[in-house]
């Protein structure tokens, strides 16, 4: 059965490595694991890395299986004051859907900076002493589930919110 495609919008630092640790990428299999679960997934990098290396090179980080599923890097868009920055990982998420005419297509984000992302239901928001952990991988699980249902939970953008974890809580 076809499924839509499901975009993930991929931040490196603090997610796929701790933030000011070694960058190794640790913890893209346990990103890797759940992808492989939801072959509907193409992964877009948001990660200011877009900005040093090509999309090949960035491809390269990932599973030979996984690499043909990362299909692009967002635009960047230089902000022009400083609340500009909120919600800007998610501007230009949107931006990239809608110049791929998949501007209604079902997506989430992983980052460990909420304030890129206002669109709460759609982040899976790490800690970035400790990138993607296993709890992460099921909310991800969760929101994927949730779409393949046909479920999109989306709650409006909001500005304020605490900056703890956030995002679905894995199903029980």
């Amino acid at each position: 059965m076809h499924r839509p495609e499901i975009f993930v919008f991929l931040d490196f630092d603090g997610v796929t490595h701790p933030l000011r640790e070694v960058e190794d990428f640790r913890c893209l299999p346990r990103i890797e694991a759940v992808l492989r679960e939801f072959d509907e997934c193409r992964v877009v990098i948001t990660s200011d890395w877009r900005t040093l290396f090509s999309l090949r090179r960035l491809q390269a980080h990932f599973s030979e299986d996984i690499r043909p599923r990362v299909v692009g890097t967002t635009p960047f868009r230089l902000p022009g004051h400083n609340h500009d920055f909120y919600g800007l990982r998610e501007a230009e998420a949107r931006q990239w859907l809608s110049e791929h005419h998949a501007a209604d297509a079902p997506w989430l984000a992983i980052d460990d900076a909420p304030g890129n992302w206002p669109t709460r239901a759609r982040l899976i928001l790490t800690d970035f002493k400790s990138g993607f952990m296993d709890e992460d991988a099921e909310r991800m699980r969760t929101v994927l589930r949730a779409y393949r249902a046909g479920v999109i939970h989306d709650d409006a953008p909001q500005r304020g919110l605490p900056w703890g974890r956030s995002g679905l809580a894995p199903s029980t």
